[in-house]
């Protein structure tokens, strides 16, 4: 075979229908490549840092294309400036006054984000490093609180969300034939007290209160499948909850008390609607797969193996159902480290031996991100050795 012939089986699997192979777990005409180019691509173009051949490109889906890529992306519509993920939502709120003011200070943009509630006023903080390209959070809205539980109770029964089918369609539209776009619009009970306590202080709550806290993440739970089930009714093919779901602060126990329910129920109603629904993976996944696994989640994205998480990814397979599906299997530890293309082609064709049982139901992606550290050519040597294995 010559080095053009699997470039050009490569082009004659199309983007789309491979993707949606692993997603109805059939096995696709090659390996998916889905990369995650978000804070990279972001870093570098607004510090001048683009190469040359990249100078065409606005987005990462500009880049994605570039490279010849597919696209399965929560992330390919957000603003990086302003939120970790979102974008085809909006919040609804019926007895609480929230307001959003943003202010510049040096390089940074400050958001401050204000909830007026029959108990006071609240407050959370959120800086854009521009240095770091990185969008980080200063003050958790339940901060200095002397009520928690209280202004709890009032924030998650006064919050809704509505789905915005028309901006998913031109986000979908905009990757057309590429891939497809994932509503990573949705986190789970857990997941909500870490974003308005922080995880610390969420243990605090828990550990304080259980009982109440287990009774008002209820509301919460129903205001989000609420918002499942108007992604699933206007056939997003695939949704996912952003909930950074690590051993370390998802416990089992915690995963069983507060996240179950919801993972089961947005799980059955995605199938209901012929869509799927995911977990975003960070860190130690091993002690929580099975149980991930039998509430019918579809899969999780961006799995991380050691030294980042606890489990390789053909583990991973091994340990759960032949209809989980994972993506995953580059870190920040290989673009960051790696100073070779053999190092890269060494590194892919030994992921890909040993995922090759189960392309049915993986995907090639960052296990969470692709660092700013990343040097172009590492990203291209990345894409050539997936060129070389994928088929």
């Amino acid at each position: 075979m010559s080095s053009s012939e699997p470039i050009n089986a490569l082009a004659a699997a199309s983007h789309r229908g491979c993707v949606q192979s692993v997603l109805q777990r059939k096995t696709p005409a090659r390996i998916v490549y889905a990369p995650n180019y978000w804070q990279w691509f972001a870093h570098h173009r607004n510090h001048g840092l683009l190469p040359p051949e990249l100078a065409h490109c606005h987005t990462q889906l500009d880049v994605i294309r570039h490279l010849g890529l597919d696209v399965f992306s929560r992330n390919i519509y957000s603003d990086q400036r302003h939120c970790w993920f979102g974008g085809l939502t909006e919040e609804v709120w019926d007895g609480v006054e929230a307001r959003e003011e943003v202010c510049i200070e040096g390089s940074d943009r400050v958001i401050t984000r204000t909830y007026t509630t029959q108990r006071g006023t609240l407050t959370e903080r959120q800086r854009y490093i521009f240095a770091d390209s990185t969008l980080v959070q200063e003050k958790f809205t339940l901060d200095d609180t002397a009520d928690p539980l209280g202004l709890l109770e009032e924030l998650l029964r006064a919050r809704r969300w509505r789905f915005l089918p028309e901006r998913y369609a031109q986000e979908q539209a905009r990757v057309g034939s590429d891939g497809f776009v994932v509503a990573g619009e949705l986190f789970s009970p857990l997941k909500a007290l870490h974003l308005l306590a922080g995880a610390v202080n969420t243990t605090y709550l828990i550990d304080d209160d259980e009982s109440r806290v287990r009774e008002l993440l209820a509301l919460h739970e129903a205001a989000q499948l609420d918002i499942v089930r108007q992604i699933a009714a206007a056939g997003v093919p695939a949704m996912m909850a952003m909930d950074n779901l690590d051993a370390a602060f998802h416990t089992p126990a915690y995963l069983e008390k507060f996240s179950a329910s919801y993972y089961e129920q947005a799980s059955r109603i995605a199938h209901e609607h012929g869509s799927t629904f995911f977990i975003h993976a960070c860190g130690r996944q091993r002690v929580n797969l099975k149980l991930i696994d039998s509430l019918g989640v579809d899969g999780l994205e961006g799995v991380a193996f050691p030294p980042f998480g606890d489990v390789q990814l053909d583990e991973v397979m091994r340990l759960t159902s032949d209809r989980f599906l994972v993506t995953g299997g580059i870190s920040a530890i290989e673009t960051e480290k790696f100073q070779s293309a053999d190092e890269v082609r060494r590194h892919v064709e030994d992921l890909f031996g040993r995922l090759r049982p189960y392309t049915h139901r993986f995907m090639l992606a960052a296990s969470c991100n692709t660092s700013i550290r990343t040097p172009w050519k590492v990203i291209q040597w990345f894409r050539d050795a997936w060129r070389e294995f994928a088929l």
